[in-house]
């Protein structure tokens, strides 16, 4: 893939549909649902199946047979809320054949634009903000009279804790588990503390019943999900016992030594050497973290308003490495953020040889309406020089990556089976515990399984390997 290739790929929306699982019946209505963005989202489309599911709608994957379509959206770049636009576009010609379809804005981008979404896209009947889905019902009954229905309110106490969601387009092996709602870092180039609200942590115990019950459904792996885990908190109103994050992901271990545990996103202001023992004391919780640096250049990041600085920063991986000295490190980019000049450019390419990480998420800088960012500062920064700037960035983790995997060649990894490769019917892939993906001969073996996988070659990417058998 060239640069170029992977400069789109790194800041274009992609969509997920949420395929039905449920046994279709004639009585049911039926809901398609459309993601885009992260994990969040994905996990936010489940919780909105599942309320649906309470009112007889099942999920299907053909657009052109649904009663309900369903765009859940992101607002972290342009790019992507362009490409929801575009899909918009697109479903008109349904809108054409079916008058009685209802078309509805879920999401970041509903929060965002609100009622501007009705005005522009003519064929929008419902905006449901984040914290809005238990409302669906009552909203599509209101544009069953006619009516376009908006209800995009910020709750400072809603977590969905209690509704269990519909797993949809899933292998069986994995599922994601919100644990959190919203965020108080108010970075100044993001949009989510506006469209998702105030940070609030789910009630822990309703957390571990979600992780008892996917287990004793078979799923082998649980990633628990929020904009900042780290700054998980929980106190318990009768004994004032507050639970962390540290406390939570110990507990969710314990629930089977054979779940695998994942969580993601942290904070390096707040990731503390507590969760770090925490997943060196337990086999089951992956030697991974994903810890945006986002700048390595301190003025860049006080201008973010990332509350650490380049110090803190490499202190924080520091301590993953002496702790947990096999742990993967992902992180996130962005280049091109305002007033970045070519010296705090090149800081970022040095953090990243210091670091050296397995995987990057690399972006330029796109600027967010209403941010802090699209307030107070310029964006000033010629768009070739972002592009030049991100194809160095990418040039670099390419090597990165290739580096990190080679290091593996000729170990031995416990691999948990996620599905068939899509290259060849003949291999299977899944993941080791710091989250690489390995591709290995189908055998007997079957999804859900663990085999260990002796790895003989890789690209930056994947790893390539056969089972080893005792």
């Amino acid at each position: 893939m060239t640069n170029d290739a992977i400069i789109e790929e790194s800041i274009q929306g992609t969509a997920t549909v949420l395929k039905n699982t449920l046994q279709p019946e004639n009585k049911h209505k039926k809901v398609y649902i459309e993601t885009y963005g992260c994990h969040m989202n994905f996990s936010d489309s489940e919780i909105v199946a599942s309320i649906l599911k309470d009112q007889n709608y099942i999920t299907t994957d053909n657009e052109y047979d649904a009663d309900l379509l369903f765009i859940n959206t992101c607002s972290i770049r342009d790019k992507a809320e362009q490409t929801v636009r575009n899909r918009l576009n697109q479903l008109k010609n349904i809108k054409k054949k079916n008058s009685k379809v209802k078309v509805g804005i879920l999401g970041c981008m509903a929060e965002r634009l609100k009622t501007k979404l009705l005005e522009e896209e003519q064929l929008v009947d419902m905006v449901v903000g984040p914290d809005s889905y238990r409302k669906l019902p009552e909203m599509i009954d209101e544009t069953n009279t006619g009516q376009k229905s908006v209800n995009v309110f910020l709750s400072k106490e809603e977590t969905y804790e209690e509704i269990r969601p519909v797993r949809l387009n899933t292998n069986g092996v994995s599922a994601f588990i919100s644990i959190m709602r919203g965020c108080d870092n108010m970075c100044s180039f993001c949009v989510v503390p506006f469209t998702r609200g105030r940070e609030r942590s789910r009630d822990p115990f309703s957390i571990l019943a979600e992780a008892k019950d996917l287990f004793d459904r078979g799923y082998k792996e649980v990633c628990l999900l929020g904009q900042n885990v780290d700054s998980y908190s929980w106190k318990n109103p009768e004994t004032n016992i507050n639970i962390n994050f540290a406390d939570l992901l110990r507990m969710v271990a314990e629930t089977d030594q054979s779940l695998r545990v994942r969580f993601s996103t942290s904070h390096p202001k707040d990731i503390t050497d507590q969760v770090l023992h925490t997943i060196n004391k337990h086999d089951n919780i992956c030697n991974y973290i994903h810890l945006p640096v986002q700048s390595g250049n301190s003025e860049v990041l006080e201008r973010m308003n990332r509350t650490y600085d380049r110090a803190w920063y490499m202190e924080r991986i520091k301590a993953i490495w002496n702790i947990i000295p096999d742990c993967a490190i992902s992180t996130d980019i962005i280049t091109g953020f305002c007033g970045e000049t070519e010296a705090q450019h090149k800081d970022t390419l040095s953090m990243m040889e210091f670091v050296k990480y397995d995987l990057a998420y690399m972006f330029k800088y796109s600027e967010r309406p209403g941010t802090l960012a699209e307030k107070k500062y310029a964006d000033d920064i010629p768009e070739q020089v972002k592009r030049n700037r991100l194809n160095e960035i990418i040039e670099k983790q390419q090597k990165h990556s290739e580096h990190r995997n080679k290091k593996h060649l000729n170990e031995v990894f416990l691999v948990l089976i996620e599905g068939v490769s899509k290259r060849s019917k003949e291999h299977l892939f899944g993941r080791n515990d710091q989250n690489k993906i390995v591709i290995f001969p189908k055998g007997k073996h079957k999804i859900g399984e663990y085999v260990n996988v002796f790895v003989n070659r890789c690209t930056s990417a994947t790893l390539f390997g056969d089972v080893v058998y005792n």
